[in-house]
């Protein structure tokens, strides 16, 4: 994924010379005059990009990337072609890495509440305390509520209506959409880096893409990708006080009731339907049709069209047995106890 400029200013490039004296790399392969101008995931990583590489799975299917940061066993894996920095811990010191490689724009100091760049369509509506940062776009009939603050580069279509006192920022909104009060999308996600000094928060490079007809509830979150995007797809509803980690992909007409959790780097097939107060575990796959009951853990891929239920979940009909057993079990226990 090439960095979006809207959202984040690129400082210029960066040989492997330079990267490799900033993140201490103890060994070099190839041409440390290479240089790269942006970042990916390493499986879409292309000649002008930084990546990184912490284990061996996967990494033999790096062949196109311009510079990869990697541990020892990943550095041992990836084949020739791309310009390898061994160190010791690849994420932290790609983290560091990619930071003096790009920047995330913020709101101009002193700026006036739209900023001069700002494209707001004449029949937008902006309440009292709205903030539009620079290069942002607001499309017709479009209404941003009191107190909201919209980031440099976002832009939002027509008919799309964001609640008071929510904030965007790396965003790109669909038509009819709408964002109610409190909502916060595209911060950072909860992508930690751990060395020998401890865990630390990773930037992110992503964006938010919410596709025409979303619509998102009161104090609900959704973190922008880290090298990718973050996307939901067309008509999904998602209730308040719900949170999407990044990198997930959830599909169109999805439903989510109250406080549902997705981790990082799920995916939701399109027409999921989630219970409230279910949870997600980071990196499963929710299949097309899917229905989750309330309060479910998912620890692991849901087959398109079933439905799971329980903690962990399961098949509904395999966890209503479960439940029945112990609850002949228990009665049993506490009449020979009586």
């Amino acid at each position: 994924m090439v960095i979006d400029p809207r959202f984040y200013e690129v400082a210029g490039p960066l040989t492997a010379s330079d990267i490799a004296a900033l993140v201490g790399a103890s060994r070099i392969v190839g041409d440390d005059g290479r240089s790269v101008s942006s970042l990916a995931s390493a499986s879409l990583a292309g000649p002008a990009d930084l990546t990184f590489q912490e284990t061996a799975d996967g990494a033999e299917n790096i062949r196109s990337a311009g510079i990869v940061v990697a541990s020892p066993v990943a550095a041992a894996a990836i084949p020739s072609g791309p310009l390898v920095l061994e160190v010791r811990h690849a994420r932290p010191a790609f983290a560091q890495a990619a930071a003096r490689l790009a920047s995330l724009r913020q709101l101009d100091p002193g700026q006036p509440s739209i900023h001069p760049s700002a494209r707001v369509d004449q029949t937008a509506v902006l309440e009292p305390g709205a903030i539009v940062g620079a290069g942002a776009a607001i499309g017709p009939q479009a209404r941003v509520g009191a107190n909201t603050v919209i980031g440099p580069g976002v832009q939002i279509g027509a008919r799309t209506t964001v609640g008071p006192n929510s904030t965007i920022r790396c965003a790109l909104i669909g038509d009819g959409v709408r964002i109610f009060p409190g909502a916060v999308v595209g911060e950072a996600g909860f992508g930690l880096a751990v060395d020998r000094d401890g865990a630390a928060l990773t930037p992110h490079f992503g964006r938010v893409i919410m596709q025409n007809g979303v619509s998102l509830g009161a104090n609900s979150c959704i973190d922008r990708g880290f090298l990718e995007d973050t996307v939901i797809g067309e008509g999904s509803h998602i209730d308040n006080l719900c949170h999407i980690g990044h990198n997930c992909r959830i599909g169109a007409h999805v439903v989510m009731a109250a406080f549902a959790g997705i981790s990082g780097s799920s995916t939701v097939g399109d027409g999921a339907q989630f219970g409230g107060r279910v949870g997600l575990k980071d990196h499963v796959h929710v299949g097309q049709g899917a229905r989750i009951a309330a309060g479910a853990a998912v620890l692991s891929d849901v087959p398109a069209g079933e439905t799971w239920a329980g903690y962990p979940s399961k098949p509904i009909r395999t966890w209503m047995r479960e439940l029945a057993w112990l609850a002949r079990a228990a009665q049993k226990r506490s009449g020979r106890e009586e």
